[in-house]
């Protein structure tokens, strides 16, 4: 090790500790604590107490000075302590400082300053964190813990071999469920987001998040919504049409996850919806005149597990009916599968087609264009919800929205 690795590794150790006394000393308040300087020492400790062990062969430094700093920190507890501040989390992240200072003198650089950067955030997310944990009730931590543990300790040992008689023996149980983790994890992001912003908020942010829980749930809420007096017709049609353009982001994203080529495909036909889409959105919030309020539920947890095996069930169904449609009835028989799930779920038989291309790659195009008409399909359906839900000015602002919509769907599938 030359002279300017030498100093590159002190100099992040104190630059580590730094970042962490900078986030320290703005909440260590009047009363004092460790803050820039103190943590900054801490970190250099440790990186020194690694090179004299490195260098001079003692092995007991590190060791010694880690000891010494935990007596500190704790008679540091025991003062705050004393004041009615019972929390230790400045005394964690002195002896995390010095550790990381420990790894800086041994060449982990980039280690050390990912997990500063990772502590920083943590503590900078205090509030952020406590307002999260206050929202999330008991019943959903037990839900993702039982998730949890069947997919990491469950999921290796389901079979992963497939069922049914050739050339329909495509149900396999491993795929299914791995399938399901993905979804859930997806719709749980989504869950946490409206947990942590809470249900009241603008017609249109409500449209953004209740469209990535189901856009088919905010077409139906908004639309009995605009029968009831002093609603803006208007600014219920971009909420609408926010959580239909979210629909169709989440296709182009759970396809590309699961299958890149597919997704490059699907984005062609889609790109096309979601352009027509965020145009209409623009031409709605440009004439809204004032501002309204919407309410958007996060709904069940979706890691409960009645839900998981819920969707499992409707994702296995699927894939066995288009698999029977391709094969016995070919392509066009594919599409109507296609176009009959899209009525009800669209996410079901985009991890279906994504399946049916990783056991037969010449199916990229059939399987892509069936994704784009079950995307038309689910947004017919949500048509159909506003004709016979809304009110007169709600169906007159969206209906020839979605009449684009389809033309555009439509257009974009057989140019594919």
């Amino acid at each position: 090790m030359n002279d300017t690795d030498l100093v590159l590794r002190f100099a992040v150790a104190i630059a580590i500790g730094v970042l962490l006394g900078l986030e320290r000393e703005r909440t260590k308040g009047e009363v004092g604590g460790a803050g820039v300087r103190t943590f900054a020492l801490i970190a250099l400790s440790g990186a020194l107490s690694a090179y004299l062990d490195a260098r001079l062969g003692i092995s007991w430094m590190a060791p010694a000075m880690f000891v010494g700093l935990a007596a500190l920190v704790i008679g540091m507890y025991v003062m705050t302590s004393m004041r009615g501040d019972t929390g230790i989390t400045t005394e964690v992240s002195a002896l995390m400082a010095f550790l990381l200072g420990l790894l800086c003198e041994h060449g982990e650089l980039q280690l050390a300053g990912g997990i500063a950067v990772a502590m920083a955030l943590l503590l900078a997310l205090k509030d952020w964190l406590h307002r999260l944990a206050r929202r999330i009730a008991p019943a959903d931590v037990e839900a993702t813990l039982q998730f949890s543990i069947i997919s990491l300790i469950v999921l290796p040992l389901v079979p992963d071999v497939n069922y049914g008689p050739p050339p329909l023996d495509v149900v396999n149980p491993y795929r299914i469920w791995l399938m399901v983790v993905l979804i859930s994890a997806l719709n749980f992001i989504s869950y946490l987001l409206i947990k942590v912003v809470g249900p009241h908020h603008g017609i249109g942010i409500a449209g953004l998040l209740g469209g990535m829980v189901s856009s088919t749930a905010v077409t139906l809420g908004f639309s009995q919504r605009s029968r009831k007096d002093n609603e803006d017709p208007s600014a219920l049609a971009l909420g609408i049409v926010l959580a239909w353009t979210v629909m169709f982001f989440r296709v182009v994203i759970v396809t590309s996850l699961i299958n890149w080529e597919l997704g490059r495909r699907v984005t062609v036909a889609i790109g096309l919806l979601c352009v027509v889409s965020i145009g209409a959105c623009y031409l709605l919030w440009a004439r809204r005149q004032r501002r309204e309020h919407g309410e958007v539920q996060a709904g069940s947890n979706p890691f409960e597990l009645h839900q998981a095996i819920k969707f499992g069930l409707l994702f296995g169904a699927v894939v066995l009916i288009a698999k029977a449609a391709q094969v016995y009835l070919g392509d066009a028989g594919l599409y109507f599968a296609a176009a009959i799930a899209g009525l009800t779920d669209v996410d079901a038989i985009t991890l279906a087609m994504a399946d049916l291309v990783r056991a037969d790659g010449s199916a990229l195009q059939t399987a892509a264009r069936a994704i784009v008409i079950a995307a038309i399909a689910n947004t017919l359906t949500k048509s159909v919800m506003v004709t016979g839900l809304g009110s007169p000015e709600l169906r007159r602002i969206t209906l020839p929205i979605s009449a684009v919509l389809l033309v555009t769907g439509a257009a974009g599938a057989l140019l594919m």
